[in-house]
């Protein structure tokens, strides 16, 4: 009986999808990225489900959406409720397991007979064997992409030399090498934290890589007004937790005094091809173990960016620069060079793993096997949309070509059983829209944008938040 195929989903943090070449950039360098895509299927419309970090990532392991499996659509979920802005994220998982109650992809996919990896980024809250991993590597949960600190396999915590993204990209390679020869197939779950900030803690290859000439600014940016509390803003994006916590000197004072928004982005299109080149390294590896025949490839990102759009930085929003990503897939089995309509999201790629697996989806994944797309058996699904649970708005759906929200009701991101509103605050037609400049709602909405707030409302019924 053949072997199913190894399984690798390469997830980075904070990519918005209109960053990465084959996604229509013009200037950004992402050759590898791009290869993936000409040789696998890229879903134009690809979501975030819940668009901050770690709510994000346990919809993809839990396959069910962030409210049932951790009750939170915010950080504010890991152990105390502490808010990421008051400095008391905290640098490690907690031995519990309060969320993720249910069967995890990786343990369902070690029942199936897989040996589980997972190396890089974390951001959950349990230790990755507590929801079933064989083998982990992470970084601490503040962002470094130098002098940070990874614990592997439950031994004592420590400081590799040189970038944390280029010591994970070898660690990647090592752990290729000795799947080549092994009687199981794997499943790696692998996270790569640019270009997430702290943007200016990265090799000087892509922190300078671009010019001012070079950056694409969204038409939703108005350059001529300052955001709001601008500096700290940009210092945060900079420096990270150097800056908002240790109040480092030289993380206290931007580079220049005309350092603006388009200097931030070009920075962070350094970042971008950071990824593309880690990305690449991998799929060097793969192929250089003779494993790349038998191994189906993911790509995608947690969450996107605004960087600006609307005067609002980071995520949080269902808005496209915030909630949509680059989503590709490529290996033995799936379409080559296709540009696939079908609406794809972090959800989804459980069932898909574990169809994929020979195994059974279980009840409490609520996403839909993208396996007959990616396989060329169907140009689009019948459930042809996604929903998004925005903290700072509310929720949404999207179509291919349209987004409808309604807001939250009251109390805040960290708020169990948050009310929503039945009259939408948004619609945008993206077809002929693509910024989001002009509101339909509520009275320009046609027939079918109500049907669209009535799957939002059906949606918020049926699903239920995690019982404390």
């Amino acid at each position: 009986m053949k072997q199913p195929p190894n399984l690798v989903f390469c997830m980075c943090d904070e990519l918005r999808f209109c960053e990465v070449g084959c996604y229509g950039h013009p200037t950004i360098r992402t050759p590898h990225i791009d290869r993936l895509a000409q040789g696998g299927v890229k879903f134009e419309v690809g979501l975030s489900n819940t668009p901050v970090c770690m709510p994000a990532r346990s919809v993809v392991l839990s396959g069910q959406y962030a409210r049932t499996c951790c009750g939170m659509t915010t950080n504010a979920g890991f152990p105390g409720g502490a808010k990421f802005s008051d400095a008391g994220f905290p640098q490690w998982p907690t031995a519990e397991r309060r969320h993720l109650p249910d069967p995890t992809l990786a343990e369902l996919l070690q029942k199936a007979g897989y040996h589980t990896a997972a190396i890089g980024k974390w951001h959950i809250e349990a230790w990755p064997d507590k929801i079933g991993f064989d083998h982990y590597l992470i970084p601490a949960h503040h962002h470094a992409h130098s002098a940070q600190w990874f614990c592997e396999d439950g031994g004592p915590v420590f400081s590799p030399p040189g970038y944390s993204v280029d010591y994970e990209a070898q660690r990647i390679g090592q752990f290729f090498k000795a799947q080549a020869n092994a009687d199981r197939p794997f499943f790696l779950y692998y996270n790569i934290s640019p270009p997430h900030m702290p943007l200016a803690d990265a090799p000087p290859k892509y922190t300078g890589m671009y010019r001012r000439e070079e950056v694409v600014i969204r038409a939703n940016v108005d350059l001529q007004t300052p955001l709001a509390n601008q500096t700290d803003q940009f210092l945060t994006y900079l420096w990270d937790y150097r800056h908002y916590r240790d109040k480092l000197p030289y993380a206290m004072k931007l580079p220049d005094e005309r350092f603006d928004l388009i200097d931030l982005t070009r920075l962070y299109m350094g970042l971008v091809s950071w990824v593309d080149d880690t990305v690449g390294a991998m799929l060097h590896s793969l192929e250089e173990a003779g494993l790349a025949e038998n191994t189906i490839v993911v790509f995608c990102s947690d969450h996107g960016d605004n960087l600006g759009s609307w005067g609002w930085m980071g995520k949080g929003q269902w808005r496209d620069e915030s909630a949509r990503v680059p989503m590709i897939v490529r290996g033995p089995g799936v379409s080559s060079g296709v540009r696939s309509r079908q609406v794809a999201s972090l959800i989804d790629w459980a069932p898909t793993f574990l169809d994929l697996a020979g195994a059974a989806t279980p009840p409490h994944m609520k996403g839909q096997s993208l396996l007959p797309v990616i396989r060329g058996n169907r140009t689009t699904l019948d459930r042809n949309y996604a929903f998004i649970e925005a903290p700072a708005q509310g929720i949404a759906v999207r179509t291919p070509d349209r987004v409808v929200g309604l807001p939250w009701d009251g109390g805040d991101a960290a708020t169990l059983n948050r009310p929503i509103r039945s009259e939408p605050s948004e619609c945008f037609n993206l077809a002929d829209d693509p910024f989001s400049l002009h509101n339909l709602a509520p009275d320009a909405m046609n027939d079918a944008d109500r049907k669209l707030v009535e799957l939002i409302l059906d949606f918020d019924r049926t699903t239920p938040w995690k019982r404390n």
